[in-house]
């Protein structure tokens, strides 16, 4: 097992629902931002954090993401004929990332600050850790309006619990995937496993975070792009 994983996982195979008539024609990963598909704004962060590996999950409009990505060096998950969530998703794509942990990265946020991979390699320790979460703190959160989704303790150990949100991105160990029976699941099924074992831990961001989950969030995300 590598100290430093080597291979990321790109979130982009959803319908984008939230996103109304914005996600018609074209998939959540391919909206604008401040000029920019969404995507490339998390691409920046992989390839200055220099992970080798990159391999993302498509089903929406997943040709539309494929002709983007390809010409990037991204390797392709293709979810035929039915999308399997973020668990399912990241099992299926295991033949091409590997068996080490692995970062997953979701495509529809904005990180002002710190690169957050970064961050999270520095903090990661294998021997103490199944999973490592970066999260932000509810203050830095913009248009988030939720309590938040963990609460950590002294040791960086979290549980659920109001104070933290889980910005998107996290260092994860995946061979407890082959013990879930479901075909389609989310990942939360496996921290929740994790948390059990005293296993799951997050560090918090000290930067500022915006979620582009709903047509509202670009103008939000372009605010504090603007800002940087």
């Amino acid at each position: 097992m590598t100290e430093t994983p080597q291979a990321l996982m790109l979130f982009a195979a959803g319908f984008g629902t939230r996103m109304g008539a914005l996600t018609k024609d074209r998939p959540k990963p391919l909206i604008p931002v401040a000029g920019r598909p969404l995507i490339d704004h998390a691409l920046d962060h992989v390839q200055q954090a220099g992970i080798p590996r990159v391999v993302a999950n498509l089903h929406y409009r997943a040709d539309q993401l494929a002709a983007h990505l390809s010409p990037k060096g991204v390797l392709l998950s293709h979810e035929v004929p039915d999308i399997l969530e973020t668990g399912g998703g990241l099992r299926a794509a295991l033949p091409l990332l590997g068996s080490d942990p692995v970062f997953t990265l979701n495509t529809d946020a904005i990180w002002a600050g710190p690169n957050p991979l970064d961050l999270l390699k520095k903090a990661w320790n294998p021997d103490e850790m199944d999973a490592l979460l970066m999260c932000i703190p509810t203050a830095q959160a913009i248009g988030h309006n939720g309590a938040g989704d963990f609460t950590a303790d002294a040791t960086g150990r979290i549980t659920r619990g109001p104070g933290l949100v889980y910005g998107g991105t996290q260092i994860l160990k995946t061979d407890g995937l082959a013990d879930i029976d479901e075909d389609a699941f989310s990942l939360n099924l496996l921290w929740d496993r994790m948390q059990q074992n005293g296993r799951l831990f997050a560090i918090s961001y000290p930067g500022r975070w915006c979620d582009v989950g709903r047509p509202e969030g670009i103008a939000l995300a372009e605010g504090l792009i603007a800002d940087v």
